[in-house]
């Protein structure tokens, strides 16, 4: 099976009372190994999948190094005028992503 190349990982979020992404935590690729975690925005968030970057959501393992447990890929969709973040197949009218922990 083929490892699956990603460039951020998605630990946690946080949400507005509007339901829109506040933001999120999360480590970043950087060359071949990953970054401490970092703090991201929604229109962070935004430019980096709008440059076509790949996040996941996931967790570090404990004790090695850059590698994760992943779960779903995160993407930019077009509903009602208005760019949502969501994870997976959804018809929320809100970001959503699904199975990463609340801060």
């Amino acid at each position: 099976m083929a490892k699956v190349k990603f460039d951020g990982v998605i630990e946690a979020v946080r949400y507005n009372s509007d339901g829109q992404i506040a933001w999120v935590r999360a480590y970043e690729r950087r060359g071949p190994t990953f970054s401490d975690r970092v703090l991201l925005d929604r229109s962070s968030l935004i430019e980096r999948l709008k440059a076509r970057k790949r996040f996941v959501i996931g967790q570090r393992k404990p004790l090695w190094a850059s590698t994760f447990d992943t779960a779903s890929s995160l993407q930019l969709i077009q509903r009602g005028g208005r760019e949502l973040i969501v994870t997976g197949a959804t018809s929320a009218d809100h970001d959503s992503l699904d199975g990463a922990p609340l801060i």
